[in-house]
């Protein structure tokens, strides 16, 4: 119980742009505790809303940090993984989100859809601290874009 409490207090804590205040909601057909390797998973369906930012995938695995305390080392989404919010559509194979250095690395046939165009990518690094984005080709892959003029 006490990992459960941990995952839904990291959630809140994710630095997304929604009032601190907003709620959390974790939906999946499965969840389990692994407190001896400190984490929690959630399995089947995952569905994490926060605000107007929903992100769904195959699996979530929150790893907690060496002496417990609620502490986060990391969350990794995968299967498909989609993350919407009201202006801007993003999806890859996989989510790996570091709590400390506030950001999310979203890897494998990565594409970015918005009102502006679309770009897709072997990897997209978002940092949310400094707020700002970055698509790399990755090993031999390359990033692409197309754009709508307005």
């Amino acid at each position: 119980m006490k990992a459960w409490l941990m995952a839904l207090l990291f959630m809140v804590g994710l630095v997304l742009p929604v009032a601190a205040a907003t709620p959390v909601k974790i939906t999946a057909d499965q969840f389990s505790i692994a407190e001896d390797a400190g984490t929690a998973t959630f399995v089947g369906n995952v569905v994490v809303t926060r605000g107007d930012l929903t992100l769904t995938a195959e699996k979530v695995v929150v790893y907690y940090a060496a002496g417990g305390g609620g502490d986060v080392d990391r969350m990794v989404a995968t299967g498909r993984v989609h993350v919407n919010t009201s202006g801007q559509k993003a999806s890859g194979d996989t989510a790996d989100f570091d709590p400390a250095s506030q950001q999310i690395r979203l890897s494998g046939n990565v594409q970015v859809i918005n009102a502006q165009g679309t770009m897709n990518g072997p990897e997209l690094l978002i940092d949310l601290g400094q707020k700002s984005s970055t698509f790399s080709s990755g090993k031999g892959g390359r990033v692409s874009g197309v754009f709508t003029p307005k």
